[in-house]
């Protein structure tokens, strides 16, 4: 009588089963979102760095407040060293 393989059970490939690797629970992918970051509104105004330096200038001359003048300042003052025109 010859012996066979035919009794044996075929391995299974790690590619097979379950996606485990979290202490035996399957893991679990996360969802797709298309819309990420995306707005439902029709219109959307971007406000130019022009038109933002303008309304900076404005704040810092009406208010009295030290913290939004500070807060004003420190905002004009990137913007003017982005553009190269900051003179201390």
């Amino acid at each position: 009588m010859e012996t066979t393989n035919l009794s044996k059970t075929k391995t299974a490939f790690r590619t097979t089963g379950n996606i485990t690797g979290n202490f035996g629970v399957p893991k679990v992918k996360a969802g797709y979102n298309q819309q990420l970051g995306m707005t439902d509104a029709g219109i959307q105004n971007i406000t130019t760095q022009d038109a933002y330096l303008d309304k900076m200038y404005r704040a810092y001359q009406s208010t009295q407040d030290s913290n939004l003048k500070q807060f004003c300042f420190n905002e004009v003052k990137k913007i003017l060293i982005q553009r190269g025109e900051w003179n201390y």
